[in-house]
C-alpha cells in the first residue's frame, strides 16, 4: 500500500507519520508515505502555486499547473487521486475499512490551502473528493493525515492485538465502544463498576455488549 502525498507544507506531515501506528506500520513494511512539496513541480522562480480567483474575490487559488505536473509523474494505471474539500463524501469507518482491503491501494492525496483548488483540478484530475466534517481548517493536511491514520490502523500486522479493531467504535458500523476503566479501583469517590471486577467473563461480556446498545 502506497501513498503520496502533495502538499505546501511536508512538514506538518513528516512530523507525523514518523510517530505513533503509523511510523510502526512503516517500518513493518505495510506501507510506504512518501511527502512531495507541491512547489518542486513549479516553473517559475519563486516557486509559486497559487494566483488570484478569476473574476475577483478575496484569498489566492491553488494553480492547476503544477498538480497536474505532479500527478503526471507520480500516477500509475490504478491510482486513486484524492483531494479535500469540505464538498467531498463524508469520510466513515466503512470506507476506510474499503480501502484498507486493497493490498495494492496507490493513492495521491492533494492537500488544499487558502480558498482551494483551481475548479479544473476537481473536474479532470480527481477520483475521490473527501471531508472529515462540516466545519472548515486552514489547510487539508489534518484531513489527509485522518485519511492515511484510519486505513493504515486497519491493515493486518499494525496493531499489537487485532481485537482491538474489532471491539472499537464504529466497526459493526453503528455503535460506540463500551466505556474502559483501568487502576485505581476508586479514586476520588469514584468507582470502577462491580461487575468488571467480578471475574465473571461472561457477565462483562454482556455488560458491555449493553453499554453499547445505549450508545447507538
Amino acid at each position: 500500500m502506497k501513498f503520496d502525498i502533495l502538499t505546501i507544507f511536508p512538514e506538518i506531515i513528516e512530523e507525523y507519520i514518523n510517530k505513533g501506528i503509523v511510523s510502526i506500520a512503516k517500518e513493518k513494511g505495510l506501507v510506504e508515505i512518501n511527502v512531495h512539496n507541491l512547489r518542486n513541480w513549479t516553473e517559475d522562480n519563486h516557486k509559486t502555486v497559487d494566483d488570484t480567483p478569476c473574476g475577483g474575490g478575496p484569498g489566492m487559488v491553488l494553480k492547476v499547473e503544477p498538480i497536474y505536473r505532479a500527478i503526471q509523474d507520480l500516477k500509475k494505471e490504478n491510482t486513486i487521486v484524492a483531494i479535500t474539500t469540505p464538498k467531498g463524501e463524508k469520510l466513515v469507518q466503512s470506507k476506510l475499512k474499503d480501502f484498507s482491503t486493497k493490498s495494492d491501494l496507490h493513492m495521491i492525496i492533494l492537500c488544499g490551502r487558502y480558498e482551494g483548488f483551481d475548479q479544473r483540478i476537481h473536474d479532470n484530475l480527481v477520483d475521490y473528493e473527501f471531508s472529515i466534517g462540516d466545519y472548515v481548517l486552514s489547510g487539508g493536511e489534518l484531513a489527509s493525515l485522518v485519511l492515511v491514520d484510519g486505513i493504515t490502523r486497519l491493515l493486518p500486522g499494525v496493531l499489537g492485538n487485532e481485537e482491538s479493531l474489532s471491539d472499537e467504535s464504529f466497526n459493526d458500523g453503528e455503535t460506540f465502544d463500551y466505556p474502559q476503566y483501568t487502576r485505581p479501583i476508586e479514586f476520588n469517590g469514584w468507582k470502577v463498576p462491580e461487575i468488571l471486577l467480578s471475574g465473571d467473563h461472561e457477565k462483562i461480556r454482556q455488560w458491555r455488549e449493553s453499554q453499547k446498545a445505549s450508545n447507538r
